[in-house]
């Protein structure tokens, strides 16, 4: 392949020098450009089917690599170092600036594998917030991306859950292995992830969450293959899934609890300050050090708490911020549900509140479906609120998920912030136009920057007054919680993974900082504490986002059109900061 690729970019610069017909050439070389972008793609939804699956690719829907053993390192390593050789071969001057776009996006990823692979991550194979148990339960249920529609979509699963039952015995091995080098969890996270498993322990067979498929089997699918289906199922469930779950629940409970650690951050793991580095430039796509991001959220949080305090006064609240904070999570007024379905409806009706005014800022408007729909039971209690997209051909909608642990202690005054984040025009706008942007390479299509995607759902929370929302204060104030959560991230991720901040100090700074209820503020600690960095790019992002808005308005005056601002921010998919700020300012 190198070799092929080598004599044709030989032949592309000879030809430019000598021949008549550099178009002609010019467009084969091109041709030869998109087909490895599109070679590429197919061959790293092999390394990551689950992937595929959210797409509604279902070619790799059987498929679960044991992406926790040294064989996978091993084989993506060399992938990625593959196609990092392979692009040398194109002429990067002479490309196109889309082609370039591309070119740089794949040589990110290939940097950021590389530099992934050299690090143990795989002894931490479980945690209680983002975990392979938490993804294959969801799609168990039925109702997430796996599809249960056709014979093949149950056997399908059948062969996944095979490949799981394997994963499962390596995750096991390899955190055995982390307490012999003390790469483990903390034991707040080990302690979230017991009652999880004790779940999946418990259930019977036939009750079991992973037997749903069973019980909604399509009526066309005729007796012989039911029955056949339902055997397989009571099978891999009962012999293969259980035990599993079993060894794991007992394995957390006896052995690894003890084992875990007392500390709450990375650092204090052997690869833990080099991890923590990459995890910053992964998730934010800057150069920011963790004393820049640091000082950057306090300087945030100062602000916030300013605006804050003008939202009290208008409510005409007396006492201290603080104060207003306990009265905000505890006004029963802002607590008006006894049923689950009436958050759905809430956040349906905030929706027609806001259709009106979409027009007004947006031309370009996803054709995928979109839903909200109540987060699974067995994983509510440490959930967030989420997205996950619709497929690339519109069969299944985007879903905004949302936790009800506890409907009658539900709050509403985030909820309008909140669906403009989550939904429309958040996540929802964002992905499904990347989705849908048949101009993109395939790869792009479906590649995502932290910074870019939740710094883009970020500043679409800003947009409410101008959508019709944040008419009450309350809602408004949502709004300053939210943008505070965030810049209190800031400050709480970089404490504990690069200045030794212990968990109790990160819960009692956002507790002083913020008015989310304190079990919701444990979650949330607890989270960046599991995935460290992730939780840097909303603020950085949306930040950059309305940096270049203010930059344009002030440069176009009254040429300044708010509708062509968003569509160039998205037309793009998702990108580094840096090469959206550089396509914005250079094209406009």
């Amino acid at each position: 392949m190198i070799q092929r690729l080598l004599f044709l970019a030989l032949i592309f610069t000879t030809t430019c020098k000598n021949s008549t017909q550099p178009d002609q050439v010019k467009a084969s070389l091109n041709k030869n450009y998109n087909d490895f972008l599109e070679n590429y793609y197919k061959q790293r939804l092999n390394f990551f089917p689950i992937e595929a699956t959210y797409a509604g690719d279902s070619t790799f829907n059987n498929l679960l690599p044991n992406d926790i053993s040294q064989e996978y390192k091993k084989s993506l390593k060399d992938f990625y170092a593959k196609i990092a050789m392979e692009m040398k071969a194109f002429d990067y001057a002479s490309m196109t600036e889309d082609d370039k776009m591309s070119y740089d996006l794949l040589k990110w990823e290939c940097d950021i594998k590389l530099k992934e692979s050299a690090l143990e991550k795989e002894l931490l194979p479980l945690n209680q917030f983002e975990s392979m148990h938490l993804i294959m339960g969801t799609f168990a249920s039925g109702k997430g991306s796996q599809p249960f529609k056709t014979i093949k979509d149950y056997d399908n699963w059948l062969q996944r859950l095979d490949a799981y039952s394997i994963w499962l015995d390596t995750a096991l091995v390899n955190m055995k292995h982390g307490i012999s080098k003390k790469i483990v969890l903390p034991a707040s996270l080990t302690l979230k992830m017991i009652p999880q498993f004790e779940d999946l322990s418990s259930q019977t067979v036939s009750d079991h969450l992973f037997n749903q498929p069973i019980k909604n089997l399509p009526a066309s699918f005729d007796n012989r293959e039911k029955t056949r289906l339902a055997t397989a199922f009571e099978t891999m469930i009962g012999e293969k899934l259980l035990p599993r779950f079993r060894t794991m629940r007992d394995f957390l409970k006896k052995e690894y609890l003890a084992a875990s650690r007392k500390t709450s951050g990375f650092g204090d793991l052997p690869f833990g300050k080099e991890y923590y580095d990459d995890q910053i430039k992964l998730h934010t796509t800057t150069n920011m050090t963790a004393e820049e991001i640091h000082q950057l959220g306090l300087n945030e949080v100062e602000r916030l708490s300013n605006e804050m305090k003008k939202v009290m006064e208008q409510v005409g609240f007396k006492g201290t911020l603080k104060e207003f904070f306990d009265h905000v999570r505890t006004k029963k007024e802002l607590m008006p549900f006894t049923n689950p379905q009436q958050v759905i409806d809430n956040f349906n009706a905030i929706h027609d509140r806001m259709k009106p005014n979409l027009s007004k800022l947006f031309d370009v408007t996803p054709k995928t479906r979109f839903e909200v729909r109540r987060t699974e039971a067995f994983r509510e209690a440490s959930a967030s609120a989420e997205y996950i997209q619709g497929t690339f051909d519109g069969s299944r909608p985007g879903v905004f998920y949302v936790p009800i642990p506890d409907v009658k202690k539900y709050n509403v005054y985030g909820d309008e912030d909140l669906f403009l984040h989550e939904a429309i025009p958040g996540h929802h706008y964002q992905v499904s136009l990347q989705q849908e942007n048949s101009k993109l390479p395939s790869f792009r299509k479906n590649l995502w920057y932290t910074a870019y995607g939740e710094g883009w759902a970020l500043y679409s929370e800003s947009l409410g007054k101008e959508l019709g929302l944040y008419t009450d204060p309350f809602q408004y104030f949502g709004m300053l919680g939210a943008e505070m959560h965030r810049a209190i991230r800031l400050v709480v991720d970089s404490g504990i993974h690069s200045k030794a901040w212990s968990r109790e100090k990160a819960i009692q700074y956002s507790l002083d900082h913020e008015a989310e209820s304190e079990e919701s503020i444990v979650a949330e600690v607890e989270r960046y504490m599991a995935w460290p960095g992730q939780a840097l790019g909303y603020k950085i992002g949306q930040l950059k986002i309305l940096e270049l808005r203010n930059k344009l308005q002030e440069k176009q005056g009254k040429r300044f059109d708010i509708k062509k601002f968003h569509n160039d921010v998205l037309m793009h998919g998702c990108l580094p900061l840096a090469v959206l700020e550089n396509t914005l300012l250079s094209t406009n």
